[in-house]
């Protein structure tokens, strides 16, 4: 059997994107996601936030760039790697991942207006996925756009994310 690191993180991003090229002119996009969780240390419950750095390759990471900024809420599926290297004569190492395909969840900074949509992994026909109207936070989601036309404007979500109901049997 084959061994599998897979990664799958939703978190805000900790800063704006910054796009660099290799020396063979390969596009890499890197950014940094913090995550939380909640635990148990004595009688209180505590966050605590974990910081992951995130690698996007090629075309995907041009196109999606300009809307990695500081805050904005992301989910990132991809493979983990560790990068290990020796300072000051001491080993270190840290855990990068490598995206295969990145959300935008949210206009950013806590807001859960927008719902924008993209994604990094090409589809059927080719396309990245993402509609310059749905990367840039836009209203529609990606069932929406879909079967919308691109001149028609998107029409306003009347439900929010945030409501759920008592009745979620999990």
């Amino acid at each position: 059997m084959a061994d599998l690191s897979i990664a799958v993180l939703v978190g805000r991003l900790t800063r704006d994107a910054e796009l660099k090229y290799t020396n063979g002119g390969q596009a890499i996009c890197h950014f940094s996601v913090a995550t939380s969780s909640r635990r148990k240390k004595g009688d209180q419950w505590v966050d605590e936030a974990s910081f992951w750095d995130i690698d996007l390759w090629g075309k995907q990471g041009e196109t999606l760039n300009q809307y990695l900024t500081k805050g904005k809420l992301v989910a990132v599926e991809g493979s983990m790697r560790q990068d290990r290297w020796e300072q000051d004569g001491q080993p270190r190492m840290k855990v990068v991942v490598s995206a295969n395909s990145v959300q935008l969840l949210g206009s950013g900074q806590g807001n859960s207006a927008g719902g924008g949509y993209a994604s990094s992994g090409a589809g059927a026909d080719g396309n990245s996925g993402a509609s310059p109207n749905a990367a840039a936070g836009g209203q529609a989601s990606a069932r929406e756009w879909q079967g919308r036309n691109p001149a028609q404007p998107a029409a306003p979500n009347s439900a929010s994310s945030d409501t759920f109901s008592d009745d979620i049997p999990f």
